[in-house]
């Protein structure tokens, strides 16, 4: 790891550099907390001065705190969202702790992790001193942690299972590429990055705007009435004096920010029904006659809350530099988006009385203008828009000889890691095995990660056939 040397400590003491909580229940199952101080910037060395803390969370059925179990890895996606505290046994937690310790760690930047927060952020002088903070903050950074978490934590410092789900599953490539020797295994679960040099942004929203607007017809097809009543909102927002109406947070709703709508609607399970579902109740009742047309507060509160960047901005900050080795974005979704605007003009096609399509995972620089919580970051977000220097992610040589047992479901109709550019990068990486699917969309580990986890698993056990 670029030179870096990390000492074994034995995990059931605390050090100055991890510190050990105690165990504590939820229903049948045990947690305890783990805090690690780790250097900002690795390439300082053991001894860097400026440290902040990664949080893990250590996770076991009832009754086997003590038991000698394989260590897996959770790599949440994101990037910039913290793993979520469990608060039973279920799902795929549960099928994990039947047959390891699960160590959920919440990424530098996240949840117990040094968040970086709106709040947080605010202590920094100027936007260049926040952009130079934040380039430590990507998946080279997660893996270091990543590695001086297992070492300290894993009994003779010995290698485990890593599991990347999303943005975890780039993270999880990543660690392919630079610190093989910590991993027994590794699942990927719609997590497939592409890894050329320079900046695959581009590439990535081209693919991603065709598989958008495959979404976005299922979505009218499966609610044709929502056709109008979508039509309708676009062209009352557009007629409002300053192009929009005002969010409950202080922000601006416009047409083009109701397209954002396409990010938590249009790619996951019961994504169109939650949609379809805020689109019933956009319009306020008429109580008394001759009152004006307004969209319910109700709509507005739900329009915001899917929106992650009010409580996650380092998602919106980070998201084009996950694709970035060494060449900038410069605010590729929006200069993709340019060559497909006659189909994602909102104004226009409502007004042609054409269906408005809905945009999917991307982050455009207007937001920054019309989130309330993003406000304050617009000069940061155009200074990391144009950084070329950032350092590799992958090494394709590394992938191309891979020893490590890997093994991905790929999702057939992925709206956020797409299908082909999925498949091209897994020709690189050796020996990985494929299990490619149109049951699931991106939310697969969410809609039933056991059966999932059961299946992945059985592909590099060897219960499954090897085609």
């Amino acid at each position: 790891m670029n030179g870096v040397t990390i000492a074994t400590v034995d995990s059931s003491t605390s050090s100055p550099d991890h510190v050990t909580g105690d165990w504590f229940s939820v229903p049948s199952l045990r947690l305890r907390d783990h805090r690690f101080t780790v250097p900002l910037d690795y390439s300082q060395g053991p001894q860097s001065s400026s440290k902040i803390t990664v949080f893990a969370r250590e996770v076991v059925a009832v009754g086997k705190e003590e038991q000698t179990l394989p260590y897996l890895l959770f790599l949440q996606g994101g990037p910039g969202f913290e793993c979520r505290p469990p608060t039973e046994s279920s799902g795929w937690i549960q099928k994990v702790c039947e047959q390891f310790r699960l160590i959920l760690m919440d990424q530098r930047g996240t949840g117990l992790s040094t968040p970086l927060s709106v709040s947080s952020m605010s202590q920094f002088k100027s936007a260049q001193d926040l952009a130079d903070f934040l380039k430590y903050f990507r998946a080279d950074s997660i893996v270091k942690d990543a590695e001086f978490i297992r070492v300290r934590l894993v009994p003779n410092a010995g290698p485990w299972t890593i599991w990347g789900q999303s943005y975890g599953g780039f993270c999880a490539v990543t660690y392919l590429s630079f610190a093989p020797q910590g991993l027994t295994q590794a699942l990927l679960t719609g997590g497939i990055p592409p890894i050329g040099q320079g900046c695959t942004a581009d590439s990535v929203y081209r693919a991603c705007f065709e598989q958008i607007m495959h979404q976005n017809e299922k979505y009218y097809k499966r609610y044709p009435q929502d056709i109008k009543i979508v039509q309708e909102l676009v062209n009352y927002l557009a007629e409002r004096e300053g192009g929009g109406v005002a969010l409950p947070s202080g922000g601006i709703l416009t047409p083009r920010g109701l397209q954002t709508l396409g990010l938590s609607g249009l790619g996951s399970g019961a994504g169109f029904e939650s949609m379809h579902y805020m689109f019933e109740r956009v319009w306020d009742p008429t109580l008394v006659p001759g009152s004006p047309k307004r969209i319910s507060h109700y709509f507005l509160n739900a329009f915001e809350s899917s929106i992650s960047v009010e409580t996650n901005p380092l998602y919106a900050l980070l998201h084009e530099s996950i694709y970035c080795q060494g060449s900038a974005s410069k605010w590729s979704a929006n200069r993709i988006r340019t060559e497909v605007e006659d189909k994602f003009d909102a104004i226009k096609t409502a007004k042609e009385g054409l269906p408005v399509l809905f945009t999917g995972e991307m982050i455009f620089p207007w937001m920054f203008d019309e989130i309330h919580a993003l406000k304050p970051f617009k000069d940061v977000a155009h200074i990391l828009s144009e950084k070329k220097d950032w350092p590799r992610l992958y090494d394709i040589q590394a992938l191309n000889n891979n020893k490590v047992p890997v093994a991905a479901a790929v999702y057939y109709e992925d709206m956020y890691v797409n299908f082909k550019l999925s498949k091209e990068t897994a020709s690189q990486i050796a020996g990985i095995r494929l299990w490619i699917t149109n049951e699931f969309m991106h939310s697969g580990l969410r809609d039933d990660g056991g059966k999932v986890l059961d299946h992945l698993l059985g592909m590099l056990n060897g219960k499954k056939p090897l085609f």
